[in-house]
């Protein structure tokens, strides 16, 4: 077995292991902030560290791509356009996201560099498929007309609309220099509590419907393996605060009218 083959087997394991761990131990960022996680630094700081990576991963991966004049057997146009959508989510998260952010929240250190290795280790394998792992005679320039990646391109937007239109609504919570925690009621907020999350599982998702691979799909499954137990402590942290007020919504964690 290949050494991205291995690497993509442990990383499969490794979302095992994460889903039910993030069901004891809570990542202490955000609402759910704790400084149990050791030393932190300023959220923004630490967002655009921990994303930037996938971006400048991919971007160097194309890139190389691009000067080498390999021929792996599949349209460059294709493989480039796969690339470019996750260089175009990355690029919001890690250079205009964060710049959007209000407040002074912190991330502790040590989750800041688990998110940095996994966004590279990611990067490595979505690029790695797309350049050179994928069989030559997968993406022809007929792979644009098929009915995967047509589908996959409408899911990947859709969710990345929901994904920006959540975070909007997060941030206009509050005005300026308000404290106070509030719940969040539009858009897909008003059926379940992590409304940006279900964006963000809804995008990759489709990212692994248009890409049909291996790669694409794995990491739709560490998405929902970090974010699903997160949305459930979210749930919790919500109840807790607000009570029956927050549970008479009926919202489900993180997919709507499901779970």
């Amino acid at each position: 077995m290949s050494t991205y083959y291995i690497i993509m087997s442990c990383m499969a394991v490794m979302a095992v292991i994460v889903f039910v761990a993030l069901f004891y131990f809570k990542a202490g960022y955000g609402y759910l902030s704790s400084a149990s996680w050791g030393k932190q630094i300023g959220n923004k700081t630490a967002w655009v560290l921990m994303e930037c990576p996938a971006f400048l991963f991919m971007l160097y991966y194309t890139l190389r791509f691009a000067y080498s004049g390999s021929d792996t057997g599949n349209s460059p146009a294709v493989l480039y356009v796969m690339a470019g959508l996750f260089l175009l989510h990355y690029f919001q998260r890690s250079f205009i996201f964060p710049l959007l952010m209000r407040g002074k929240s912190k991330m502790p250190i040590a989750i800041m560099l688990m998110g940095t290795v996994f966004n590279a280790i990611n990067a490595y394998l979505i690029a790695g498929w797309l350049f050179s792992e994928a069989p030559a005679g997968t993406y022809t320039a007929e792979w644009f007309t098929s009915a995967q990646f047509v589908l996959g391109t409408i899911v990947f937007f859709t969710g990345m609309g929901i994904n920006l239109h959540s975070d909007y609504v997060i941030r206009h919570l509050r005005k300026p220099g308000d404290t106070k925690h509030y719940i969040p009621r539009k858009g897909f907020y008003k059926y379940v509590t992590s409304a940006n999350y279900f964006g963000e599982l809804t995008e990759w998702a489709g990212y692994a419907i248009l890409t049909w691979s291996p790669a694409g799909l794995l990491f739709a499954i560490w998405t929902f393996a970090n974010l699903g137990p997160r949305a459930k402590s979210l749930t919790a942290k919500y109840e807790q605060e607000f009570g029956d007020e927050y549970r008479n919504l009926h919202k489900k964690y993180l997919i709507p009218f499901i779970w």
